[in-house]
């Protein structure tokens, strides 16, 4: 098949993206980036004084997905949950400035919404560099693992995909997706799985999108440079999940798809290998491949447009989303390079 024809029918996959509605389940987190001028360097320690500038606060982790998936066109349907704190009231205040419901996300008291506040550095017309890192993370606090679970099975019913975003918070547990799926509300849709350090626990999920380092960990191997042993640990994962399909992302060296009955299919890398920020990439690559299947597209075409999305994605600063007509733009200029 020529490039132009795959260009056309990767378009049209986009295309269909305003017709399609996708559950999110996951742990909100809220990334707060703060800028400061570099003004001198401190009499009190050998450390940079800033000068506050700015401060900016984004959806991320499940919230990026959200994001992502409602700036690629698709009706998105957050479930998940937030503090009674600022960081919780800013993120739904952002949701609802994007127009995207916010009925499915739990308000808990006690609980600290996961927050990430990155410090940079810079000076008013040079690159701002991140000095530091700050995690405010919530302690012990059970989740209503039930209501969570009714909210998802509602919205999974109106849906035609679900994306299990866990970044151990416990809003999105293998419990939490086992309830969802008690009630067949997850039948015959597809269920795309990002999960950081459990991966294996999510049984009857149609598809995953780790990197390279949660394979390494799930399975407790090193894959390093060896392409066999990357395919190999690719089929256990594909066999012990029994999945549809997966897509192990790679940084600068792009992603391996694999789908049931194929041969896996290295896919190399759209862009420039010097990335701007790699923050929140895997949440874009998620939504995009998870948007594709909802549509209709084969597994292998979805791979194709998140690798498309992520390559866009880490070209910007900060957390940041891809447009549908930034992919469609980067689809069909690849197609006239080749």
């Amino acid at each position: 098949m020529t490039r132009s024809k795959q260009a056309e029918r990767l378009v049209r996959i986009i295309d269909g993206f305003p017709r399609i509605t996708v559950t999110v389940v996951g742990d909100l987190v809220a990334d707060e980036f703060i800028f400061g001028e570099i003004s001198r360097v401190s009499r009190e320690a050998p450390v940079l004084i800033l000068q506050h500038r700015e401060r900016a606060l984004v959806p991320g982790g499940a919230g990026n997905a959200v994001y992502n998936l409602a700036d690629l066109g698709a009706n998105v349907l957050p479930v998940g949950a937030v503090g009674d704190d600022e960081s919780g009231r800013l993120l739904l205040q952002r949701f609802r400035q994007k127009k995207i419901s916010v009925s499915g996300i739990v308000k808990l008291k006690g609980y600290t919404t996961p927050t990430k506040t990155r410090i940079l550095a810079g000076h008013t017309h040079s690159s701002r560099q991140q000095v530091v890192r700050v995690d405010r993370e919530p302690g012990e606090c059970e989740f209503d693992a039930v209501q969570i679970a009714r909210f998802a099975r509602e919205c999974a019913k109106a849906s035609d995909a679900v994306l299990i975003s866990d970044y151990g918070y416990g809003a999105a547990t293998p419990r939490i997706l086992r309830a969802i799926q008690a009630t067949k509300a997850l039948d015959g849709i597809p269920v795309t799985l990002d999960s950081r350090h459990r991966m294996l626990e999510f049984a009857g999920v149609t598809a995953a999108t780790p990197n390279e380092p949660e394979v390494e960990e799930a399975l407790g191997m090193r894959i390093g440079d060896e392409p066999q042993i990357l395919v190999a640990a690719g089929e256990q994962l594909m066999r012990r999940m029994k999945l549809d399909s997966l897509v192990i992302t790679r940084g600068r060296d792009g992603m391996v798809a694999f789908v049931r009955k194929h041969k896996p299919v290295a896919i190399p890398i759209y862009g420039s290998d010097q990335v701007a920020d790699v923050t929140g990439a895997g949440d874009t690559v998620i939504a995009a491949f998870t948007a594709a299947l909802a549509a209709g597209a084969e597994a292998e075409d979805a791979a194709l447009l998140a690798n498309y999305a992520g390559g866009i994605v880490v070209m910007k600063r900060g957390t940041a989303t891809v447009t549908a007509g930034e992919l469609i733009h980067a689809v069909q200029e690849d197609a006239t390079r080749h």
